[in-house]
């Protein structure tokens, strides 16, 4: 099918819709987070919100919107650069996860995963962050198998009528790991029906330093600014919007990867209308990003201007999203929507100049591929008393894709097996047609005020991603390029890989009493069964120039089934209330998390471990303060295909204290507080370092670093 013809099928459902939102653990602990939770009839209990509020205290430390989520329970991630973590919630990491900036979704241009959807945006510029960690409904999103990540940068503000309104907010940081700063503007002008909002930041960091006797952790070193305008116009027949923005990244450091980034430059500009009418609501999103992307050596890593390895990767996205409410009765409503999301990736590596393995041609990794997807999905909400509500759904998403004839750097027996894989790859053929279907049910009942129940089962798919199917490099420098673990490994798409199919059961008490001030408990279980999980097998072993194994292994991503299972636990607990002392409570949560490889027993790779989180929070007049205790278990369980290393467990203590009077905020925190030494879990190995001292060691996480934030809202 032509993209024409896919175009003509997307506007013809749209227009039959149109007769007729959602959504421990990186390289640093943060502080003590407040959660709000969505206990409205339709929300999961398994879901959870950050208001601006509650994210403005976190960002003097952390310039990742990854590591803001990652102590919420389920929730991890695994280290990358310092803006750029990947999230993985219960075991299921980023590919696999349906992730929304402002309501749309964002390609990764990357075969490293270098510019993740959640690298652009900024703690600072950021009104929401949701979180669902169990069953994610079908009007979600599709082309995913687990939970859901929903990011609002700029909430449309009106003034009230006849009045004028001039609002915003102003920020900086400063952190001594790292010589860390950078800052933010946000500003809005407003009359009742339209609204013009600036939201800006900047972030720049040096090479942090590792607790203990760690040291400098080379190519951590990251610099970024982001800019965003938005329009928005209340009218009779509905709400539009029209925002546009642009972030350049001159370079990011990555301290588990060969290469590092030194250049990324994306631009985008999405529509949004949202219609009410008597029989519902209508609405519908449009989209386009361009990006650039470049990777190379940074001086960690023995870079130069004129050498290294230089790849680049151009990425065009474009779709829509229409979503209707129809509301049947005052028990009934029913969802409808329909999805088209395009994406072309260029990836290529130009040669280099005098380098007999990197030329005379240049390397095409991924020729103008295509992957276009199609989704339509109907909901059907019914509250069928004030203490019962089920939610159940069934949706289809068509993928098609495909890519052009490869190029190795040369046919020479240098690069013999480059070239040997490329007349593979382009003698066959390489359209794919995936139909996925998904399912979603979700049961909810309230016995009391005091207690909720859910219970819910998902039937998700997801198709390979570009690089999954289409990485053909099969010379030990060329895989070795590909691969967004962190682990130095090498690795080679497959054509014949199928959709990832995933059974999901999960379940969700939550539990509270005492009034407003009293306690609460959270418990959460779930179990999920994937069938051809896009896993990897061993090809080869790496061996350097006397054939001796250097520990990292050539793998070829393969289906296989696999199984993950865990609980996650949350609660809180109100120690006093008074006017002379304040107010104090007790916060905890903690996760447990296991997964399995069925065809070899083996653990899949990225697991984290036991993990806990204990707070003792204050407040009193303008000054909020806390002490927290973060603990991780020893990670016993590895993937051993790809020599993933075990880590020993450890504890950090943070503290933190600010002081809020009228429209300003000052805060301090110290993170790491006794500068233990420990090594990340899922952070990979440590390659800059590698790379200069010839030294194999895990990736060490950050050490003790005081920082400071300044806030001024007007």
């Amino acid at each position: 099918m032509s993209v024409i013809s896919k175009a003509a099928s997307a506007a013809a459902i749209l227009y039959g819709l149109s007769a007729a939102n959602v959504f421990a653990q990186d390289t640093q602990v943060l502080p003590s987070i407040e959660i709000d939770s969505d206990d409205l009839p339709t929300g999961p209990v398994s879901s959870e919100t950050l208001s601006r509020d509650r994210i403005a205290p976190l960002q003097s430390g952390t310039s990742d919107t990854t590591a803001v989520i990652s102590r919420l329970p389920g929730v991890s991630s695994y280290s990358a650069g310092g803006f750029s973590g990947l999230p993985v919630i219960r075991g299921l990491e980023i590919r696999r996860l349906t992730i929304l900036v402002d309501g749309v979704p964002i390609d990764i241009a990357c075969a490293n995963e270098m510019n993740t959807p959640l690298s652009y945006t900024d703690p600072q510029t950021i009104d929401a962050i949701s979180v669902i960690t169990g069953v994610t409904p079908v009007s979600m999103g599709g082309d995913s198998i687990g939970g859901a990540i929903s990011v609002e940068t700029q909430t449309p503000r009106f003034a009230k009528a006849g009045e004028t309104l001039l609002t915003g907010e102003l920020s900086a940081f400063y952190r001594s790991n790292g010589d860390g700063f950078g800052g933010a503007l946000s500003a809005t002008v407003a009359s009742d029906r339209l609204s013009l909002s600036y939201a800006g930041s900047f972030t720049q960091s040096d090479n942090y330093k590792g607790g203990g006797h760690d040291g400098i952790v080379r190519s951590t070193e990251y610099k970024k600014t982001d800019h965003a305008l938005s329009l928005a116009a209340q009218t009779d027949i509905g709400l539009f919007e029209l925002k546009g923005g642009y972030q350049y990244a001159p370079y990011e450091g990555f301290a588990n990867q060969y290469m590092d980034m030194t250049s990324n430059k994306s631009w985008y500009l999405n529509g949004h209308w949202k219609g009410a009418f008597d029989w519902g609501d209508l609405d519908l999103r449009a989209f386009y990003r361009d990006t650039d992307h470049k990777m190379n050596f940074l001086a960690d890593k023995g870079g130069s201007a004129n050498g290294g390895m230089p790849m680049n990767t151009e990425t065009h996205s474009a779709g829509y999203t229409l979503k209707g409410d129809i509301v049947l009765s005052n028990r009934d409503t029913l969802r409808l929507g329909s999805e088209f999301h395009h994406q072309w990736l260029n990836d290529y590596w130009p040669a280099v100049a005098g380098d007999m393995m990197m030329g005379p041609n240049t390397y095409i990794n991924i020729n103008a591929a295509k992957r276009d997807r199609l989704g339509a999905f109907a909901e059907w909400e019914a509250k069928w008393t004030q203490q019962l509500t089920t939610l159940i759904g069934v949706r289809n998403d068509q993928v098609w894709m495909n890519t052009g004839e490869v190029q190795p750097y040369s046919t020479s027996m240098m690069n013999a097996a480059d070239a040997m894989a490329a007349a593979t790859f382009n003698a066959a053929d390489r359209k794919r047609h995936d139909s996925n279907w998904s399912a979603t049910a979700l049961v909810r009942y309230a016995l009391n005020e005091q207690a909720i129940l859910e219970l819910g089962y998902a039937r998700k798919s997801r198709s390979p991603s570009v690089y999954e199917r289409y990485s053909w490099g099969r010379g030990s420098m060329s895989s070795r390029m590909i691969g967004w673990f962190g682990d130095g490994n090498g690795y080679v798409g497959d054509l014949a890989l199928k959709p990832e199919r995933a059974d999901t059961v999960s379940a969700a008490v939550s539990l509270k009493g005492g009034g407003a001030d009293g306690w609460m408990l959270r418990i959460a279980p779930y179990y999920t069964r994937v069938h051809d999980y896009i896993d990897v097998v061993k090809l080869a072993d790496f061996t350097n120039m006397m054939g001796i194994p250097t520990g990292f292994v050539q793998l070829r991503f393969a289906n296989r089934d696999a199984e993950l299972y865990g609980v996650d636990v949350s609660g809180s607990l109100a120690l006093w209330q008074s006017s002379m002392a304040g107010t104090a409570k007790l916060t905890a949560s903690a996760s447990w998390l296991r997964g399995r490889n069925l065809d070899d027993g083996g653990s899949l790779y990225h697991q984290m471990p036991l993990n806990a989180t204990f707070a003792l929070e204050h407040r009193l007049g303008g000054w909020d303060s806390a002490v927290e205790l973060a603990v991780v278990a020893d990670k016993n369980r590895a993937d051993a295909t790809r020599n993933e290393p075990r880590t020993n467990g450890y504890a950090l203590v943070n503290l933190r204290t600010g002081y809020a009077w009228g429209n300003y905020r000052m805060g301090l925190d110290v993170q790491n507080l006794f500068d233990k030494g420990y090594d990340l879990p899922l952070g990979g190995m440590s390659l800059g370092d590698y790379k200069a001292t010839g030294a194999l060691r895990p990736a060490p996480g950050r050490g003790r670093s005081f920082n400071v934030g300044l806030t001024a809202k007007f």
